[in-house]
């Protein structure tokens, strides 16, 4: 067994969950919410990015750029419309209603995709490799990987280089406050979920590339994207990337050691980090 490799394959698979629990992230550091709709809407967003691609012939790397505003009006307008709404100090109907849009979204792509499995045409790049003599490392799960620091590089600048990332902070410390100083909370909350769901059209464009998905598989993306911002600590964008890559590595291992074992040892390896550090290895909010 070639334990360099499977630590590599770990890391980069790592990234790819960074990506689903990076969106996940953002929303609940701004808004203290958490939705439970955020695997099936990655999965939407999949299914948007083949839509696009089977309508205009494009590839799914520019199909995710014309997919990008789109999913960026969905979110704005979802929170805007809905989630607004039921946002306070009560968490359980923020709950209850993100879980409905689970609902809805799951037989809506039934309805209109069938369950039958779908997957992005990766082409070339799906079985290109770079072979560093002792480890051959993939073109796409080395993209993934980029991808997600890419991700979170951005959204550390725009935390704390833009004015938007100070209405951000200021709006997470304190929304009443933030009001009274001219900012509108529920508009910035509704910017940070449609920024959120542009985070979700990038993992929904690595996720398609990699595997085969199915209106069905949502609820699993968001099971890795909870552990992966738990693991990392709530409102760390960094973390949530150490938190899929704790993930990632402890899944290739397991498999590694019996295939059987895969799913389960990253589950193990999230209860562990908890038994250790029960906020995550760096809780922080967005201050």
């Amino acid at each position: 067994m070639n334990w360099i490799d499977t630590i590599v394959q770990g890391v980069l698979l790592g990234g790819l969950y960074a990506l689903f629990a990076s969106g996940l992230s953002l929303v609940f550091g701004i808004m203290r919410l958490v939705n439970l709709a955020h695997g099936d809407l990655i999965v939407l967003g999949a299914y948007l990015i083949l839509l696009i691609v089977s309508l205009l012939g494009l590839s799914p790397f520019v199909a995710a750029m014309v997919a990008l505003p789109l999913m960026f009006a969905l979110g704005y307008g979802l929170q805007k419309f809905v989630l607004n709404r039921v946002l306070g100090e009560d968490i359980l109907p923020p709950l209850l209603v993100t879980f409905g849009i689970s609902i809805v979204v799951q037989n809506a792509l039934l309805q209109g995709a069938s369950a039958d499995t779908q997957r992005l045409p990766a082409g070339d790049i799906g079985v290109a490799s770079l072979n560093l003599g002792i480890v051959n490392i993939g073109v796409l799960p080395l993209l993934t990987f980029g991808s997600a620091v890419g991700v979170i590089l951005i959204l550390n600048h725009v935390f704390y280089r833009t004015a938007l990332g100070r209405a951000f902070r200021a709006t997470s410390d304190d929304a009443t406050t933030a009001s009274l100083m001219g900012i509108r909370p529920r508009a910035v909350f509704a910017q940070a979920t449609g920024i959120a769901m542009m985070i979700v059209t990038i993992a929904a464009l690595y996720l398609g590339l990699r595997a085969s998905f199915d209106p069905a598989v949502g609820p699993a993306r968001l099971i890795y994207a909870f552990e992966a911002v738990i693991i990392g600590g709530l409102g760390s964008l960094w973390g949530t990337l150490a938190g899929g890559v704790i993930i990632g590595l402890a899944q290739t291992i397991g498999a590694a050691i019996n295939p059987e074992w895969q799913i389960l040892a990253g589950h193990v390896a999230f209860l562990l980090v908890l038994l250790v550090k029960p906020r995550g290895l760096f809780p922080r909010a967005f201050d």
